[in-house]
């Protein structure tokens, strides 16, 4: 047989094979008219059940953007130079912004403490109007910061929850950078309990949501919420060395927020608890020197004396493993899981000692070592133009010092001719202790010659700083 003959019994062969398929097999159409689908009406999404059966981003979005503010802020920014030594100095107005979320329809706000901090001025932005903010409480620990408005009837964010979120799944970031309309990006939960050592605090509660959906400058406070439109997280940090967002993205989870809402709320400062520990992940270097049989849980490093740790009986170098029923595998699963309790709550601890198990119950307490609600006090002075706290019982064990009382926060005055920033700890002045924000007035008040002042940084730096008067 030729060729020629081969290829036309072939071509015929293909035309009456695909004419019995088509005659025979139903035709199935894989091309989708967009015509077909219907639209949403985007603006009839007004509460959670309306975007239960969308498919994409659209109703989710249309939803969380009403939940999302803009905010405001005016700070002082003091100048420190040879002339302000002497001549009392100037300082100069700053502007900042950052996002916000609704937390409750009578216009409480949560947004991140860093977009507020030092602040002498704060407004909120919410559809073209704009309102004078209220500080109601601040968390450097986990840089959240609670404003309220006088406004009623806000469209509330609906609340998820954090320990539900899988990794992989669909996220949006919502801010409102530079007073701009709300914007949205997508991506996906990459990694949950991330500690990336970024929170300015003695005691950082670092348990971040990763995620590649795109959060920048501006974004900071705003919302990241899962595709019902429901609060997971609050938008707090990029990794970048460019300052604009480079694909890590971290939010604090939903589940602490709440906690911190309810503190600052209530109370005006955080009810935080102390477990008398600290903790660190556990590694091969560990697992070697301590030859333990996995590398579950974590480490206990420190030991607070006379502590909640040390009287349920731990010891350094024990691995806890459990706190209740919730298995804990890295320091920011430690942290977080902390955080969702108060002072004189009482909670089970499993822990491992020469690879045997341990079960026993520990009793939180508070940063003076006792189960009371705490309020934060400080002592304002006119005449340095600071003002001044007490260092707490834990703190001043954390840092081995007996004394020592903290600068929060630093105006126009002898404090800050003397470049003593907020932060610092002045443990004695001419060698005389000071424990009482009232002690450091009064000798600084009266002092005269040489002044040499002993204390700590806000980086843990310890020195001495000698000055004329």
């Amino acid at each position: 047989m030729s060729k020629l003959k081969i290829i036309l019994i072939a071509f015929i062969s293909g035309i009456a094979g695909a004419f019995i398929y088509n005659a025979v097999i139903p035709a199935k159409s894989y091309y989708i008219n967009q015509s077909s689908v219907p639209e949403v009406d985007l603006a009839s999404i007004t509460t959670y059940q309306d975007i239960k059966h969308n498919e994409d981003f659209t109703a989710a979005s249309a939803l969380c953007t009403k939940n999302v503010v803009f905010i405001n802020t005016l700070s002082t920014q003091n100048t420190s130079n040879w002339f302000d030594m002497y001549f009392g100095g100037s300082a100069q107005q700053v502007e900042g912004s950052g996002s916000g979320v609704i937390y409750s329809s009578d216009g409480y706000i949560i947004t991140n403490n860093h977009v507020i901090d030092k602040s002498t001025k704060i407004e909120v932005v919410y559809e073209k109007k704009t309102y004078p903010a209220k500080m109601i409480g601040t968390d450097p620990s986990t840089d959240l910061a609670l404003l309220k408005i006088e406004a009623q009837n806000l469209p509330a964010v609906k609340l998820g929850a954090s320990k539900d979120l899988k990794i992989g799944e669909w996220v949006l970031a919502v801010g409102n950078p530079f007073n701009l309309t709300s914007t949205v990006t997508a991506g996906i939960v990459s990694a949950k309990g991330r500690n990336i050592n970024v929170v300015n605090s003695q005691f950082p509660i670092e348990s971040f949501i990763q995620t590649d959906a795109a959060i920048n400058p501006g974004n900071s406070g705003g919302a990241l919420v899962n595709v019902r439109g429901e609060l997971i997280g609050i938008n707090t940090a990029i990794l970048s060395r460019t300052g604009s967002y480079t694909g890590y993205g971290f939010a604090v989870p939903v589940d602490i927020v709440k906690k911190i809402v309810k503190d600052l709320s209530k109370y005006g400062e955080v009810q935080k608890p102390f477990f008398g520990a600290e903790v660190d992940e556990i590694n091969t270097t560990y697992s070697d020197k301590l030859k333990l049989d996995n590398l579950n849980g974590v480490i206990a490093t420190y030991i607070q004396k006379e502590g909640a740790a040390e009287k349920m009986g731990l010891k350094k170098n024990d691995v806890i493993l459990k706190l209740n029923e919730f298995d804990i595998n890295s320091k920011g699963s430690f942290d977080e899981y902390l955080s969702y309790f108060s002072p004189g709550d009482k909670i089970k601890v499993v822990y491992k000692r020469e690879n045997k198990i341990y079960e026993n119950h520990l009793t939180l307490t508070n940063r003076e070592g006792t189960t009371e609600i705490l309020k934060r006090e400080t002592y304002k002075s006119e005449s340095l133009g600071a003002d001044f706290e007490i260092i707490s019982k834990v703190e001043k064990e954390k840092l081995g010092i007996t004394n020592g009382i903290r600068i929060v926060k630093v105006g126009n005055g002898l404090i800050r001719r003397l470049s003593l920033g907020e932060g610092f700890i002045i443990t004695s002045i001419n060698k005389v202790a000071v424990s009482t924000p009232e002690e450091v007035v009064e000798i600084l008040e009266k002092i005269r010659g040489r002044v040499v002042i002993e204390g700590i940084t806000s980086n843990g730096q310890r020195g001495y700083y000698s000055y004329y008067f």
